[in-house]
């Protein structure tokens, strides 16, 4: 029978669209769960094939009371009402064809959108076969069709726990705080642990005091011709003692105390999962997590890259083989080096495979515009993962001053092999990264070097980071709250619900203390700079605040993070039987 099926797929790759007459005689039916989905499915099945959507999932737990009966924990379930329409199609569909395909995704809701078909529609398990794949290519789908399977029980029980959970927790405080707090607000398992962070976070800035110190810089002159920057290696907290040194050095002799080369590598980041992708997006284009995952969504869909609801860094021995031949293609052998990575998340799912283009020699050119920036990340992120490292030397001069304890350093790289950085840089979080790329003149041990001027100014210590939304999902994964698919409506919710807001803010006014000596003249001098503007930050509103101080003090259980990250592994172990 498979091979029959398989051989019909192949004999009609390159028929055209089926009209509605085809459709009503096809002796397959695929159900997937989005339209568009469908239709690029379509493209790859014959006469015999008609690929509908559900548009997702078609039931859920009822709407009057909990849903779930409390002494089995049985769930109730019913159609939803905006998709009776849906299931009454997909049922007279059913029952016209000789075999129905549910091809949803791999994961727990597209393996629960499955079952949820199987018994809306009253399928037959002999003649339902389930399907799965990474990618929506015509080889991976021949190979799913090739390769059936039934239902994995245990991915719908895992997924069918999480909404029990979720309708339980969220049922039985929200009305709580209609009582206690304010009508119309909700609580839930995962929504309320995520303003607890944000709410945390906003008081360790609030209670935060801030001190000061100087920073040192120095400007040697090299045979007329460089300059030689160098700064003390620590700041002077004393500001008369930043004035005594500044002084003292007007003076002084300075000569190079000591001259280290080493070499040094940087070696390429994995290729992106689900939060690696929402994080690198937000930081290179400022995506907000949703905006990324419906960009990657339409990509999934339209067979440009592999899904992309994964917390899997694994490559497949295809893909690894497909990177490999176009680095050396386009770069040269040496620039070649195939890698695994192992994920850091304790529940990926190794068999899955992270984001990656479905074909690697496809660099984005033909790509909708619209979506074309976040394909071109994933694609150099995946190329740069098999290349070689990117070798430095790295250089450290100490600056010897002759009437001080003090030395002065002077630090920089050269690259000698850009390796993986010809294609891709990643990017940080921390906005005061320095990337210490200074390139530094040929000099030697005992070298005299002339100053041309030094300054010492004010800085400040800077309070923790404001999250933003790239941010926060670092923050929940690193805790083990949450998984791939849960990120982005997690926070669409506490956004939605007005526990959060992310929003622009201005710095304020803040004076600083700074001086400077040139051709032996001291001179000190106030100033001002605006500092601390956020830009796109979440901050907690005051029914947040007002909402998780409530959920603490009284029901501080369900929002404690070891219980929320506990519930995810024990869910994990559902999964794995």
């Amino acid at each position: 029978m498979e091979n029959t099926i398989y051989s019909l797929i192949c004999a009609n790759f390159s028929s055209v669209p089926l009209n509605q007459s085809q459709k009503s005689m096809a002796k397959n039916l695929v159900i997937v769960e989005s339209p568009a989905k469908a239709k690029t499915i379509e493209k790859y099945l014959g006469k015999d094939y008609v690929v509908k959507s559900s548009v997702g999932h078609i039931r859920d737990l009822v709407k009057k009371g909990l849903g779930v009966n409390t002494s089995t924990f049985e769930p109730e379930y019913a159609v939803s009402e905006d998709k009776k329409t849906v299931v009454k199609e997909l049922t007279s569909l059913a029952k016209k064809a000789e075999i129905v395909w549910l091809a949803t995704d791999e994961d727990r809701e597209g393996e629960a959108i499955s079952w949820h078909l199987l018994e809306a529609l009253g399928l037959k398990e002999e003649k339902t076969k389930r399907i799965v794949y990474n990618e929506i290519t015509k080889e991976a789908i021949v190979k799913a069709i090739e390769n059936p399977r039934t239902i994995n029980r245990n991915l719908v029980d895992a997924q069918q726990a999480r909404r029990v959970l979720d309708r339980l927790v969220g049922f039985e405080l929200s009305p709580i705080l209609w009582k206690k707090v304010k009508p119309s607000l909700s609580a839930g398992r995962v929504q309320s642990v995520t303003v607890k962070m944000i709410v945390e976070r906003e008081r360790e800035i609030q209670d935060f005091q801030s001190e000061s110190s100087f920073k040192v810089v120095a400007h040697f002159d090299i045979n007329g011709t460089t300059i030689l920057k160098a700064e003390l290696a620590k700041n002077i907290v004393d500001e008369e003692e930043a004035e005594a040194f500044l002084k003292g050095c007007a003076d002084a002799e300075f000569k190079i105390a000591k001259l280290e080369k080493k070499p040094a590598k940087r070696s390429p980041a994995a290729p992106f999962t689900t939060s690696t992708l929402q994080q690198e997006a937000g930081r290179k284009f400022g995506y907000a997590v949703g905006q990324t995952m419906s960009i990657a969504q339409r990509l999934y869909e339209e067979g440009l890259i592999t899904y992309m609801r994964t917390d899997s860094v694994n490559l497949s021995d295809f893909a690894v083989s497909s990177i490999s031949a176009q680095v050396k293609s386009a770069f040269g052998a040496e620039y070649s080096k195939v890698r695994s990575f192992k994920s850091k998340s304790k529940g990926a799912q190794e068999a899955h495979e992270a984001i990656r283009p479905t074909d690697i020699a496809n660099m984005g050119e033909e790509v909708n515009p619209q979506y074309r920036k976040l394909y071109e990340l994933i694609w150099k992120r995946t190329i740069a993962s098999q290349m070689a490292d990117a070798e430095f030397e790295r250089t450290t001069i100490k600056i010897e001053v002759s009437n001080s304890e003090k030395e002065l350093v002077a630090k920089g790289e050269v690259v000698k092999f850009d390796g993986f950085l010809r294609v891709y840089v990643e990017s940080s979080d921390d906005e005061s990264v320095d990337d210490g790329n200074a390139l530094l003149p040929e000099l030697s041990v005992g070298e005299k070097l002339i100053l041309t001027n030094m300054d010492a100014r004010e800085r400040f210590t800077q309070h923790p980071p404001r999250f933003t939304e790239a941010s926060l999902v670092k923050g929940l994964e690193e805790k083990g709250i949450g998984r791939p698919s849960t990120y982005a409506p997690t926070i669409s919710t506490v956004l939605k619900r007005n526990y959060v807001v992310k929003e622009d803010r201005d710095g304020e006014e803040r004076k600083f203390r700074s001086m400077t000596l040139e051709n032996g003249i001291f001179n000190s001098f106030s100033g001002s700079e605006i500092t601390g503007a956020e830009r796109n930050k979440l901050f907690p509103t005051d029914i947040g605040i007002l909402v998780n101080d409530f959920l603490q003090t009284y029901i501080s259980s369900i929002v404690d993070y070891d219980f929320t990250a506990k519930l995810e592994d024990q869910l994990d172990d559902i999964t794995s039987g």
